[in-house]
This record gives structure tokens, sequence and C-alpha cells, in this order.
């Protein structure tokens, strides 16, 4: 018995959740303890789904070793010289080892149950208490400590006054039952029971659709051609939404201009104002500075502390939606270019890539990226191995939508997960279990998280990478994971027949279910809910295929792509392609500005250079111009070469210090909030900053 595959698992897990976490946030902005409760919770719910399979190989070989056991009675004498019997265990031989062989992971019995009573009791506090208090806290517009965490209260009072409300029912129902009696394990049982519940609810939705687009889509982005129509679709709603992020931000800015320019600077409010104003980029109050407002537009009665905590949260909500439609654009354009680019080079006999745009990269990583070898993965290989990886994806939807189906029925088993899982125990093939359980749970969390973000009711959120994903949708995230991957968890051990509640037989209980506890406390929740609401899995799945939600979106006004595109749709697209052209235009114009600002700077320094070195020369020609024209025609040569060797010391120098530091690509300006770079648009201001 060992502990090290079990600290490898923790201490990689560890690595890979903080790798995520510095991709999509900005541990030097964002504020610390922001920063730590989203790396706990997501590495909380990470270790859940990783330790998970060693949990089921532990239990799998305490099963064997329990079946091999055979009991019999020894006499046995005591103090008083009377013989009793004893019942002693024996376990059956086999040759020299025993029968059943030890995983090569197994863990200590005293070790897993400890370890997930932190993980869950910790992942659910932070997940029901502390991330939604900080999620409004973010959101608040008061300028004390004590201000917002009193908003976040009031914010998240009728959050947490609807779950009382059904918790007090259940626990009337449950008292009104005469064989109830209240304890304090039967409360905790019935908390994780209704959390779990809760997440099983969305979770199933969030599958059905998952487990159809996650396929779809990676098959999709085999053949550029068809997605460019739907990513032009994607280019107009989105540049009209940014157009009203940026309208709606403009108003606020405005209010904002008319209370700075009434307040005094000797007023208490003041440093209120300046507050909000500080909030704002650099580009956004220079923008503001610029336009001229009418002051007469608030009157003296309406600038108080109330309105301008008003105002200031108004602001926050707007900075944090053009924020996110800016990076969304930004991502867009660029998938959009790349596409456009394999597109064209697709029917190249050069076999040579040629970007519209050369991306800038180290001299290592451009030395690997040859243009050849780009252009056989982006032009050749990426599309067979897309198709390949989408008919697996599709195939492994295939088993979890049938096993979901079928895992209540426990003989004969057709659930296809506890089919492999049984044939693996007989040939004890531990490392098989653990490899299929880590590659289904992480399959089953993609489909569902994935569709957290694609659903347009929920477009408050969006993770970005470079560092530019705010500090509202990192906290939404890590609610999101420590809500669905217990029940996730839990579904996952109904599938491979680890949960006896469920298929009612006698089965020995992983160490999670004993400590998790199962979803059957309520008779409503344990005989119908749980079992075939995942039915509801196979109607969602269905429905995505055929885009039946898509097509009744558009039915009531909401315009979606769908695959036979009417006349809406393709003006939609060509409006996209027209944006992305016009895009590219106003790139390229300011990249050859910047070629052109970069050419003038070598010329300068090199032009400085070669005067500095020729100054004594030009001196000395002054006072014998005979004897210089003598040598003219080899001071000639030696200042050619002169101007050369500065000109190329110049264009390395110019040139590390472009590729070291980002292009101002579209405003020209060189603050870091306000740049257009290559990584994206800068995140927002701290929403901490003011405290």
């Amino acid at each position: 018995m060992t502990v090290g595959p079990l600290i490898t698992e923790i201490a990689c897990t560890f690595i890979v959740a903080a790798s995520i976490l510095y991709r999509y946030g900005d541990w030097f902005r964002h504020h610390i303890i922001v920063t730590l409760s989203v790396l706990v919770a997501w590495y909380f719910s990470f270790l859940i789904i990783f330790i998970l399979p060693l949990d089921v190989t532990s239990t799998a070989y305490r099963q064997c070793v329990q079946e091999h056991t055979f009991y019999t009675e020894e006499p046995k004498s005591n103090e008083t010289a009377n013989l009793s019997t004893t019942v002693v265990p024996h376990i059956i031989p086999s040759n020299e080892t025993s029968v059943c062989k030890l995983p090569w992971s197994y863990v200590p019995e005293n070790v897993l149950p400890q370890l997930w009573r932190v993980l869950y009791w910790t992942s659910q506090f932070l997940t029901w208490f502390v991330l939604p208090l900080m999620q409004s806290y973010t959101k608040a517009g008061d300028f004390t400590v004590k201000g917002k965490l009193k908003s976040s209260l009031i914010d998240n009072a009728i959050y947490y006054g609807s779950y009382l409300v059904i918790a007090t029912i259940l626990l009337i129902y449950l008292a009104a039952k005469p064989d109830f009696e209240f304890d304090w394990p039967k409360l905790k049982a019935i908390a994780a029971s209704a959390s779990n519940t809760w997440g099983l609810f969305w979770l199933v939705l969030l599958l059905g659709y998952g487990l159809v687009d996650i396929p779809r889509s990676v098959w999709r982005s085999a053949i550029p051609g068809p997605l460019l129509s739907r990513l032009y679709f994607k280019a107009a709603k989105l540049n009209a939404e940014k157009s009203e992020a940026e309208e709606n931000l403009e108003d606020y800015l405005e209010a904002l201009q008319v209370a700075l320019t009434r307040i005094s600077p000797s007023d208490p409010l003041r440093k209120n104002a300046e507050t909000i104003s500080d909030k704002l980029p650099l580009e956004w109050r220079e923008r503001m500075k610029r336009k001229s407002v009418n002051s007469n537009q608030m009157n003296e009665s309406d600038l108080n502390e109330k309105s301008l905590v008003r105002l200031h949260r108004q602001v926050i909500r707007a900075l944090q939606r053009q924020h996110r439609t800016e990076t969304q654009w930004y991502n867009l354009v660029e998938k959009i270019f790349d596409l456009e680019d394999v597109h064209r080079n697709i029917g190249s006999h050069e076999h040579y890539f040629k970007p519209s745009f050369e991306p800038v990269r180290s001299t290592w990583l451009a030395r690997i990226r040859s243009p050849t070898l780009e252009w056989y993965w982006k032009c050749l290989l990426r599309r067979y191995v897309c198709q390949g990886l989408a008919v697996v994806l599709a195939l492994l939807s295939v088993l979890v939508v049938w096993s979901e189906l079928t895992f209540f029925n426990a003989s004969p088993v057709l659930s296809i997960f506890a089919i492999f899982v049984n044939l693996a125990k007989e040939y004890y093939d531990y490392l098989s279990i653990e490899l299929v359980s880590i590659a289904t749970i992480a399959y089953m969390c993609v489909c569902a998280y994935s569709t957290v973000l694609k659903i347009r009711v929920l477009n408050l959120y969006y993770l970005a990478p470079h560092h530019q994903t705010d500090e509202y949708s990192l906290i939404f995230s890590g609610m999101l994971l420590c809500r669905l991957t217990p029940p996730m968890c839990l579904n996952f051990l109904g599938l491979i027949h680890m949960d006896s509640h469920i298929i009612k037989a006698r089965l020995m209980e992983t160490y999670y279910t004993q400590i998790m506890g199962h979803m059957d406390v309520l008779p409503i929740i344990s005989d119908g809910f749980n079992i075939y609401f995942p039915m509801a899995i196979l109607g969602l799945c269905l429905a995505t295929y055929f885009s039946l939600g898509a097509r009744f979106l558009t039915f009531i006004g909401f315009q979606q792509f769908v695959d036979d595109e009417d006349d809406i749709t393709a003006d939609l697209a060509e409006e996209g392609r027209e944006l992305i052209k016009r895009e590219k235009r106003k790139r390229q114009r300011a990249e050859d500005s910047e070629c052109r600002r970069r050419n003038v700077d070598i010329n300068n320094f090199a032009r400085a250079e070669r005067n500095r070195e020729t100054g004594g020369l030009l001196v000395k020609r002054e006072s014998s111009r005979s004897e210089l024209f003598g040598s003219t025609s080899d001071n000639m040569s030696n200042e050619d070469d002169r101007y050369d060797q500065l000109f190329m010391q110049a264009s390395r120098r110019i040139g590390d210090d472009v590729g070291s530091t980002p292009a101002t690509l579209l405003t020209g300006s060189t603050d870091y909030r306000s740049s257009y770079t290559r990584s994206g648009p800068a995140p927002p201001r701290n929403f901490f900053d003011d405290v």
C-alpha cells in the first residue's frame, strides 16, 4: 500500500488548475482573494474528477477480497476455561499469491474518506456562500468595503431566501413522516441530496446539448468553407452587440462627465466620482473628455451618494459587457482570418503557407513552425485529424446516452460502461478502469461546461484566453465547477453500477458515496427523478441534432444560423463578410503604418550613427580638400560599408524591440488598457482598486 500515485495526482492536478487559471485569468491585476478562491474551486473540482477512479479501483479490490473470504468457527478458550466459538475470516489462496491482485494505485482505507470530506464540503461552502458573495461584491457600486458587503448580502438575500423556503418545505414534509428522526447526519444528507439533485437537473439539460454539439463542432472545423459562412453570420450579430455595448457605455460616461462637471473639487462626493472615472481605460477617459455634454442634464438635487452608487454599478456592468464583446470580437476576427488563410492556401501547389498577417513568434518557434510544416498541418492533416476525432467523440456520446437510458437495469447489464468495468474487474485491469473513468468524466465535464458559455441567456460570462477573462466570469466558472462536478460523479458511478441505491443490489460502496450520500432522501426524488430524468438526455440530444431550438428562436424573431439558409441568414452572413473585409483593411493599414514608422526610426538611427562616426572626417575634409580628393573612392567605399553595417545593426535593434513589445495595431495608443495587441484587448481595471 502506497500513496505515491495519489500524491502524484494531487500535485499534477494543482499544476493543471494553476496553468489554466493563469491562461484565462490575470494574476497581477485581479484581487488576490478572487484568484485564490477560484483556484481552490477549480483545483478541488479537478481533484474529484481525477481521484474518483482511484476510489473505484480500490473499491473493486475490496469487493474482490470480500467475495473470496469465507468464515469458519474455531474453538477458543477464555479465562474461565469455558470453550467458545469465534468466527475467523479466511482468504482462499491461489498458488503463491492471493486471488485478488492489489491495484497499482491502491490508497489506504483511512485516506480517501478524509480527503472526500475536505474536498466536498469545502467546494460546497465555496459555491453556495463565498463565491456568490464575491460575485455580487464585484458588481456592487458602493465606495467602501462595508457598503459593498452590505450590497452583496442584499443582492443574495432573494437568492438564499428562495432556497430557504424550499428547504423549509422539505423539512416539514420529512417531519410529517412518523419514522423520521432529525439528527446531524440526516441534515447533512438532506443538504447534500438537495445540492446534488439541483446539479443533476442542470447537468441533464447541459449534457443534452453538449453531447451533440461538441462532436458536430469538431467535424465542422475540419472544412473551412462552410464554417466561414457560419462565422460571418456570427460576426454580424456580435458586431451589433458590440456597438450596442459601446453606446450603452457612452451614455453612462456622459452622465459621469456631467457629474464631474457639476461637483466641485471641495465636495466630498468628488472623490467618489473620481473613483468611477479611474475605473475607465485610458482610451475611454480621453473619449469622455473630448465629448461635449450639456451640464443642465442633471440637477443639483440628483447628485448625491445614492445616485453615484447607482451610476458606479451601471458603469461596472457596462464595462464588463463592453470588454466581453470586444474580446469576443477580437478572438472571432482572428479565427476568421486564420480560416480564410487556410481556405486560400489549400489549393496552393507550392506547399507553402502564406498568412495574411505575419504572426509575431520567437526565433525557436519560427524554426519549428516553418511555412511548409504549417501548410501540411493546416491544409492537409488537420482535416483528417478533426474528422477522426469527431467520429470518436460522436461514438463516446452515443455510449453515454445509451448508458444513461439503461443504467438502472441491473440484470441483464445493458450499460456499456458497466459492462466494461465488470470485464476489467475480472481480469484485474485496474489501469484501464482508471483511464476510461477519467476520460468519460472529463468528456462529460467538457460537454456540460462548454454549453453554459454558448447559451445566449448566460452571455454575461465568457472565458477568454491571454489573461482577458474578468473576475465576474472567473467566479461564475468556479461556482459552476463546484456545483456540477459532484452530481456528475454520482451519475457516473450509477453508469458503472457502483451505486447500490440505483440498481437495488448489495454492493460495496465507494468511499465517495459513503461521504456524499445518495440522492434518495426524498421518495419523490429516489423513485422517479434520479432514474427517469436522465432519460431526457435522449430527447434533448435529438432536439439539438435537428436544431429545433435554433429554428424555434428564428421563428419567434431571434435570428439564428440554420443549415437551410433563408434570406435573412444570407444577408447577415454577407454583412459579416463585409465587416471582416473592413477589419482586414484596417489591420493592414495599421501594419503598414507601423512598418513605415519602423523604417523611419531605422533610417534616423543609422543617419545619426553615421554622422557621429564621420564627424571628424568632415572637418578634416574642409582643411585638406586636395588630400581627400586623392582618396575619394576609398573613403566613399568605406563610408558605404559603414552605413550598411549601421543600418543592419539598427534594424536588428529595433526589430528586437518591436518583437518583444506588443504592437499597437488599431488605436495607436501604447497604454496597456487601451492598446489592441495581438493577445487581445486589455482587461478592464480591477474592481477592487477603489477599496
